[in-house]
């Protein structure tokens, strides 16, 4: 195996871009590390990366998302979404917001390797059939 060692790398007309395909670290696991932007602190690319996110309707479709498969609407302002990947665990990290410009609290709960599933309530606790967004982080299978 070659190794190539360069302190810049410049395309012909100057810039310092490189278009590429798949990115893979030296280690075992093929783990990154990123720099920040401090220059001092590092973040695990993997590990920091949103894993999967919904742009859902009131009835649990989709107008847009990303490693999502599908919805379930299970009854006013509960919903499910089901994954299109494998998460290493059900220990995940999402955050979410209803998107109809009014108050309102949306929760996630649930969560497994595959899916995971968020009410949405009216600031007097009521639930609320309204279009929604979320997103989960957490390690791949």
């Amino acid at each position: 195996m070659s190794t190539i060692k360069v302190d810049t790398y410049l395309t012909r007309g100057g810039a310092s871009e490189i278009a590429i395909d798949k990115l893979k670290g030296a280690s075992s696991a093929g783990s990154m590390l990123v720099v920040g932007e401090g220059g001092t602190n590092t973040i695990n690319l993997q590990g920091g990366l949103t894993k999967a996110w919904a742009d859902g309707t009131n009835s649990a479709g989709l107008d847009n998302s990303f490693n999502i498969s599908g919805g379930t609407d299970n009854g006013t302002g509960d919903y499910s979404y089901a994954l299109s990947i494998t998460l290493a665990n059900a220990f995940i990290v999402g955050a979410g917001s209803a998107t109809d410009n009014a108050d309102r609290n949306l929760t996630l709960h649930s969560p497994t390797t595959t899916s995971y599933r968020i009410n949405v309530y009216n600031q007097n606790g009521s639930v609320a059939d309204v279009s929604n967004k979320s997103m989960i982080c957490g390690d791949l299978a």
